[in-house]
C-alpha cells in the first residue's frame, strides 16, 4: 500500500512539473507571438477628405510596417467630439503611441490629458495643439513662413492689392499661415484686407464664401488661401463669376491640383509642403521616443514656394 502512494505522488509531481513546463513553454510561445505582431500605433487625422493627410499616413504606415508594426488610422471628418472619442478606443486598443492631427487645437486637450495619463506618447503632426507639453513632440511644416513666402511673392509682382483672406480658425498650421502673410503686408498702405472668412480649410465651404465676398467686394484681386483646398474652392468660385486670370490666388499645401492650376495660369503660387518627410520624420521621431532617445520638442520641414517659374522642378503630377 505504501509503495503505491508513494507512485501515485511520485505520478502527481511528475504531471505538475509536466504542466508547469507546458505552461511556461506556451506563456514563452505566446510572448514570441505577441512580439511577431508588432506594437499597435494609432493615428486621427481632422479630416482624410485632403489627400495631404493620406500621404503622410501612407508614410507612417510604410515607416512602422518595415519593423512590423501595425497602424490604425481614424478620420474624425473635423468632428473634435469623434476625434477625442477615437483616441480614447486607441488608448483602450493599448497602443503603444498616438499621432495626432488635431480639429481643434485647443479643444483636443481631454484627448491629450487621458493618453499622457495612461503613459502613452503623443506626437502631434502637420499641426500644433495648445497644450504641448501634454505631447511628447511636433512634427509640422514651418506654417509662418508659407504665409511670408506667399506675401513676398505678392509684394514682389504687384504694387497694390485688395486681399481676401480664407482661414481655419481652429486649426493651429492655418492660424500660423495666415498670421505670416499678414505679417508682411501689415504696414504697406498699397495692399488692403477686406475680410477673413474661415472655411475649415475645404473646397466645398470655400467656394459659397468667395461667392458672397465677391459680391459684397467686387475689387478683390487677390486671395490668400490657407491651403490648396481652400485655394480650389475659390477659383471656382472665381470661373463662375467669369474671373477666371483676374485675381491672384495663393494657397498652401504644393498638391498636385494646385500646381496644375499653376501650370494653367489659373493660380499664381503655392507655399509646397513634403507630407511624405513630415510623415517619416514623425515615424522615426516616435521610435526613438519609445526608445527613451532625446527628441527636439519641434521638428520643422521647411516650406518652398512653387509659381510658374520653378514649376518644373516639382512636377505637377504628384506630391513632392
Amino acid at each position: 500500500m505504501y509503495k503505491y502512494r508513494v507512485k501515485i505522488i511520485q505520478a502527481i509531481v511528475v504531471i505538475l512539473v509536466f504542466g508547469v513546463i507546458i505552461t511556461v513553454f506556451s506563456l514563452d510561445f505566446v510572448n514570441k507571438k505577441e512580439q511577431e505582431k508588432g506594437l499597435k500605433f494609432g493615428a486621427t487625422y481632422m479630416t482624410m477628405n485632403n489627400p495631404f493627410y493620406e500621404i503622410m499616413d501612407d508614410e507612417i504606415r510604410s515607416v512602422l510596417e518595415a519593423r512590423g508594426d501595425v497602424l490604425i488610422t481614424r478620420d474624425p471628418a473635423l468632428s473634435i467630439e469623434k476625434q477625442i472619442d477615437q483616441v480614447q478606443e486607441m488608448i483602450n486598443q493599448n497602443v503603444a503611441a498616438i499621432f495626432i492631427n488635431p480639429v481643434d487645437w485647443k479643444a483636443i486637450e481631454p484627448a491629450l490629458s487621458e493618453a499622457a495619463a495612461e503613459g502613452i506618447p503623443v506626437i502631434a503632426v502637420d499641426s500644433d495643439v495648445y497644450d504641448d507639453d501634454k505631447i511628447a513632440c511636433t512634427v509640422v511644416s514651418d506654417n509662418y513662413q508659407a504665409g511670408v513666402q506667399c506675401a513676398q511673392h505678392l509684394l514682389e509682382h504687384r504694387d497694390e492689392g485688395n486681399i481676401l483672406l480664407l482661414t481655419h480658425g481652429s486649426a493651429k498650421s492655418g492660424i500660423d499661415r495666415i498670421q505670416g502673410f499678414k505679417d508682411v503686408i501689415q504696414g504697406n498702405p498699397n495692399f488692403h484686407i477686406l475680410s477673413e472668412e474661415d472655411c475649415l480649410g475645404q473646397l466645398e465651404l470655400a467656394m459659397p464664401v468667395v461667392e458672397q465676398q465677391l459680391q459684397q467686394y467686387p475689387q478683390i484681386d487677390v486671395i490668400m488661401c490657407l491651403n490648396d483646398l481652400a485655394a480650389m474652392g475659390a477659383m471656382a468660385a472665381l470661373e463662375d463669376a467669369g474671373m477666371t486670370g483676374k485675381v491672384a490666388v495663393y494657397g498652401v499645401d504644393g498638391s498636385p491640383d494646385g500646381k496644375s492650376m499653376i501650370q494653367e495660369h489659373i493660380m499664381t503660387a503655392t507655399a509646397a509642403q513634403f507630407p511624405r518627410k513630415l510623415g517619416r520624420e514623425a515615424a522615426q521621431a516616435m521610435y526613438r521616443i519609445l526608445e527613451k532617445q532625446t527628441v527636439e520638442s519641434v521638428i520643422k520641414v521647411p516650406t518652398e514656394l512653387v509659381t510658374i517659374e520653378n514649376l518644373e522642378i516639382y512636377g505637377s503630377d504628384g506630391w513632392q
